[in-house]
């Protein structure tokens, strides 16, 4: 370790801003399902289904993801983030141009707020790249991990840009192709191009971190990055010049294949770990990767079955399943050495300090995933059976899940440093 050389740590307005506001959305999205649970049983296409996912998309997964991008761009890339300015543009950007969209969707407000919602948003995912890139550039070692990262920033951009040209079709139509053709690509840039790419390469460097545990199988990352890519393009491809088919099929395939690669990665990490003892918070990315699984074996039944109730399960397992919980469980694997590090980096070996571990309560981390994989069963149940009454159940577990997850971010967010002698 010692000859490992990692960029100085960005100041905390790079990044708390993100957790905060992201723990903040992750609330306020349960509480939208409590109060809309029939959202879940009908089309994709409506306002407060349309404002649900983008909150998750935008204000939970995004907001978090930013957060942790830019503490951990630094370690990939071994040199300091570029312009720590900027990460906190990003984060006025996103946020504001997430409360526009969002706050107009749920009525369907169409006009130019909601556009202009979705152009800072273009902005914001513009900043991130450029910071991505300037942090990357001079990086002498070549990383599969700075090339995913780099990827997925891009993918962003591409997503929000479609999304903005979305909101502006709504308002002023010319698209020759079907709205909600459309809106599939863009949906699926987002989750293959944005959210996977970006999980795959930061997950190849946390994940040994916490296991202790190292794979020489680099190449198994080289095939999953050009499988994942090979697949998503050939999917928008296809589906905007000819039109979604039985083909994406094919496509799915391609990109399930490069997922298999990057899990068999990590399964050869956590055979040559040293760490034997697999902690409660890695239990939550385990879960995580078998939601993803699940959820691309469930494509065939969502294109050819009829009916929105594998669509909308689909979307749970994705939303819910995969990308809630690694963030609920790499939110405690990665807050607590931030706050850890500003209070105490300056003390430690000098006088007695706590652990990282001991600023925030593994007890209610114990609930927090008890309480989640009750949440999503129950919901995902009511969502097969079609019953507003269970999804809403599902959905009040959802706010406990949210609930527990807010006392201990805050927590380490207001802690204090003790007197210590």
């Amino acid at each position: 370790m010692a000859q490992v050389s990692i960029g100085k740590a960005p100041g905390n307005s790079a990044v708390l801003p993100f957790y905060a506001t992201g723990a903040v959305m992750f609330f306020v999205l349960c509480v939208l399902m409590v109060f809309s649970p029939q959202s879940f049983t009908q089309h994709y296409f409506t306002p407060h289904l349309l404002t649900m996912v983008h909150v998750a998309a935008l204000g939970w997964g995004t907001m978090i993801i930013f957060g942790a991008a830019h503490q951990l761009l630094p370690v990939i890339c071994e040199q300091d983030l570029y312009s720590e300015k900027m990460a906190s543009f990003v984060w006025y950007t996103l946020t504001l141009g997430m409360i526009l969209l969002t706050t107009n969707f749920w009525n369907l407000t169409v006009g130019w707020v909601m556009i202009s919602g979705g152009s800072l948003i273009v902005i914001s995912a513009s900043l991130y790249l450029l910071n991505v890139l300037k942090t990357s550039r001079i990086c002498k070692k070549y990383s599969i991990q700075k090339l995913f990262l780099t990827s997925s920033a891009i993918w962003l951009l591409f997503t929000v840009i479609v999304g903005l040209l979305l909101a502006i079709n709504l308002k002023f139509p010319f698209f020759k192709q079907s709205h909600l053709e459309i809106l599939k690509l863009h949906a699926h840039a987002g989750f293959t191009g944005w959210f996977l790419q970006l999980i795959t390469g930061v997950s190849t460097k946390l994940v040994p971190m916490f296991l202790l545990g190292k794979s020489s199988k680099d190449y198994l990352l080289k095939w999953a990055f050009i499988f994942q890519n090979v697949g998503l393009i050939l999917f928008l491809a296809d589906g905007y010049f000819i039109g979604v088919s039985s083909r994406v099929l094919i496509y799915t395939a391609i990109v399930l294949m490069g997922i298999i690669l990057w899990l068999l990665y990590l399964y050869d990490t956590f055979k040559n770990r040293l760490r034997k003892r697999i902690e409660l918070l890695m239990k939550h990315a385990f879960l995580s990767f078998l939601a993803l699984v699940l959820s691309i074996l469930l494509l065939p039944a969502v294109y050819f079955s009829s009916g929105y109730r594998w669509t909308m399960l689909y979307g749970t397992l994705l939303f819910m399943g995969w990308i809630t919980s690694i963030i609920l469980g790499k939110t405690f694997k990665t807050l607590p050495f931030i706050i850890w590090n500003d209070h105490y980096k300056n003390l430690s070996g000098k006088v007695k300090v706590p652990l990282p571990k001991d600023l925030y309560s593994e007890k209610l981390t114990i609930w927090q995933f008890r309480t989640f994989i009750a949440a999503f069963l129950v919901f995902a149940l009511g969502i097969i059976l079609q019953q507003v009454i269970v999804i809403r159940i599902g959905a009040i577990l959802w706010v406990i899940v949210a609930v527990l997850y807010n006392i201990n971010v805050f927590k380490l967010m207001f802690h204090k440093r003790n007197k210590i002698s």
